[in-house]
């Protein structure tokens, strides 16, 4: 067993604050007491939850009476219930809201956590008490869903090496403990690289930029404590100067530096911890008996074998680069029409197909951006919960972690089902992306539990009291993550260990990504989408070139992330390249990636698959789950009606109440009736 000494901070705790974190709070909603908690808090908390959480495992595992679910698998849960606590408080406040106090918290965390899990995993009696309950199962008259949850806990034990013994079971311990250390540093190299650059703009460099883009810049400088506006490597930013300035060298200087996230050498470099990475995970995979990582990552999810993804994703490419190379001829034909200088660079690309946009649907972004008000589209996503599963949302006045984040109370029938928190506002201190978290999972035994649901997103702050506006696909993102909230909220099982989003990791995406498609129906913009300063309901021609306009530039859409999802498999189906950027260039060399466009995420700043192992050799998942949702949301057109009541229930009744209570496939197939081919989203897609 790996011996691990745990040294704390040397932090000075107020004997008010000792016990907080692991107390049972008797706030409203049951809500972390964020204003009282301070950084100090949490070292002390941490270790004495792991004390506590080892010591119940410990009386678990010599329990002298025979096994059964309840004294095993709900006990283990409950010994581990203030570990759960701390963790989700920290981490919530680390991901979203981080400094460097929390930062060293973070990197002296990773391995302690790793340790108790291979502690739990590599806990002999404990494991034999589950593996007598596995062995016995048909006689224990346990339900449909307990027989699940066993499962899964068996699984999660041997995938995690409960049957090495020896040298190998050290060996599975200390590759985790190393894994836990380079993913914490991953992250915070990223997020270092993030908050440290930005680009100063004069009087000159702000020539093409509309109105919402200066406000933002503006906001931005204020942040970074400079003297006027800037540009930011964060996408809510980065992405429209892209689009707008006329200032081709700027935008340059401003993407090489997106790009470069995470590559530009010294102590914030992540590509010597990517090579480590690769060679750990492939080392782990071969310690439990798999030929690669991507064959064990893939063995637990729907798509089973790394060749299924691949046949998907080439299905995909093949067309999505058709696409891009016609487009890139026509956006360099602009170019070189308007006397620029060829060829078509990646800075160049966002900037020609913005004009191609409005060139061929008259669709102008600073004419479309001020009817999509942060707010209103909160407002809309809300609507369209109220009217396909009947949920009310009441914003509560509760203290939070952030003066940007807000809460609503969500019901059903008058009935507490949730707490809802939205944080959306970038910042410098917030990790990129957008994510949902839960603070608490839902579950019903061995005591109900209802889910606190955090969405956090990155988009762009304006300044003074100017409204927040959103781009289509920032409004797209914001609806994407309230339908992973949704697959919280309305979870409906008995336990926690496959409750809300404990789903297999390319079902995941398909509840959020079938919630983007009701931003689209023309009935909910036309209610939602008002004007910042008139309150006009956007104009019905406008509306229309909008919606005929979502899948422009799709071709540069798919390649980027197609790209950056094979790449990902490649890493993790052979052996492990010592060399990532190297076996990266071999990648997009041998598919034809074209030379105007990026990889979506890199691998110096593709957090999604270094930065935990969550969606190593599973970012293909989006696309999985893509085919589904737009068989899914046929459904609803089928019926003739996108808030149709039988489907709406049908859709909550066998998916999104259900967790990860049962197979996916066997869930969607109840939802359907069959499942679907890649036609469906390639027809989604205009590809």
């Amino acid at each position: 067993m790996l011996i691990v000494q745990f040294v704390t901070p040397q932090i000075i705790l107020s004997e008010s604050h000792t016990m907080i974190l692991l107390e049972t709070w008797t706030t409203p909603f049951g809500l972390v007491p964020f204003d009282q908690i301070e950084d100090a808090d949490f070292a002390p908390a941490m270790d004495m939850a792991l004390d506590i959480a080892l010591g119940g495992i410990a009386k678990i595992a010599d329990d002298p009476q025979a096994p059964t679910f309840e004294n095993t698998i709900d006990a283990q849960e409950e010994a581990e219930a203030l570990l759960e606590q701390v963790a989700s408080v920290f981490y919530t406040l680390a991901g979203s809201d981080s400094t460097p106090v929390r930062e060293k918290l973070q990197r002296e965390f990773a391995p302690k956590l790793s340790a108790y899990a291979s502690a739990v995993a590599s806990n002999a009696k404990l494991f034999a008490r589950i593996e007598a309950l596995w062995n016995s199962r048909k006689a224990l008259k346990l339900t449909k869903e307990q027989e699940r949850v066993l499962m899964l806990t068996r699984r999660s034990f041997v995938r995690a090496g409960a049957l090495l013994v020896g040298v190998q079971a050290s060996r599975m311990a200390d590759i985790k403990s190393q894994l836990a250390s380079l993913g914490t540093n991953f992250t915070q190299n990223l997020l270092a690289d993030e908050r440290t650059w930005f680009m100063a703009l004069g009087p000159d460099d702000l020539v093409g930029l509309p109105d919402f883009v200066l406000q933002v810049a503006q906001a931005a400088g204020l942040e970074k404590g400079a003297k006027g506006p800037v540009v930011t490597l964060s996408r809510s930013l980065i992405v429209p100067f892209l689009e707008f300035s006329d200032r081709r060298d700027l935008r340059e200087v401003a993407y090489k530096a997106w790009a470069a996230r995470g590559a530009n050498n010294g102590e914030t470099d992540n590509r010597a911890i990517a090579s480590e990475t690769l060679a750990l995970r492939h080392e782990r995979a071969s310690l439990l008996g798999f030929a690669s990582f991507a064959d064990f990552k893939l063995d637990t999810e729907m798509a089973k074998t790394p060749k299924r993804v691949r046949d998907l994703l080439m299905q995909v490419w093949i067309p999505a680069k058709a696409r891009a190379d016609a487009d890139a001829e026509v956006l360099n034909e602009i170019m070189l029409n308007e006397g620029g200088i060829g060829p078509l660079q990646p800075w160049d690309w966002r900037y020609y197909a913005q004009k191609r946009r409005q060139s061929e649907h008259d669709l102008d972004e600073a004419e479309l951006k001020p009817y999509l008000q942060l707010d209103q589209i909160i407002a809309a996503s809300f609507d369209c919960a109220n009217r396909l599963f009947g949920l009310e949302f009441k914003q509560v006045d509760v203290p939070l972690y952030h003066s940007d984040a807000r809460a609503w109370e969500v019901t059903r029938n008058g009935k507490h089902l949730a707490l809802f928190i939205g944080d959306y506002f970038a910042r410098s201190s917030k990790r990129s992306g957008a994510w949902c978290s839960a603070l608490q999972s839902q579950r019903k035994k061995p005591t109900q539990r209802f889910p606190i649901v955090i969405n956090v997103c990155n988009f762009a702050k304006p300044s003074g009291a100017a409204p927040a506006l959103l781009s289509f696909d920032d409004a797209h993102t914001l609806f994407h993550e309230f339908g992973h909230a949704l697959h919280q909220i309305l979870s409906d099982v008995d336990y926690s260990a496959v409750s809300g989003t404990s789903v297999a990791r390319d079902f995941v995406e398909l509840p959020s990504q079938l919630y983007e498609h009701w931003l689209e129906v023309p009935e909910v913009l036309q209610k939602f989408a008002t004007h910042a300063k008139t309150g006009t309901v956007i104009p019905p021609k406008l509306l229309k070139r909008m919606l005929e306009a979502s899948t422009f530039d799709m071709g540069f859409k798919t390649v980027e992330y197609v790209a950056s999802a094979l790449v990902d498999l490649d890493f993790h189906e052979g052996e492990a390249p010592v060399d990532p950027m190297k076996r990266q260039a071999e990648v997009l060399s041998k598919i034809g990636m074209p030379p105007a466009i990026g990889m979506r995420h890199a691998t110096p700043h593709f957090a999604h698959v270094f930065a935990g192992d969550g969606y190593s050799s599973a970012y293909y998942s989006y696309m999985w789950s893509e085919v589904m949702d737009a068989d899914a949301f046929a459904a609803f057109e089928e019926a003739g009606d996108a808030f149709d009541p039988e489907r709406a229930e049908a859709l909550y009744e066998h998916i999104l109440s259900k967790g990860g209570s049962e197979d996916a496939e066997l869930l969607y197939l109840r939802f359907r009736g069959r499942m679907p081919d890649a036609k469906a989203l390639l027809k989604n897609r205009s590809l």
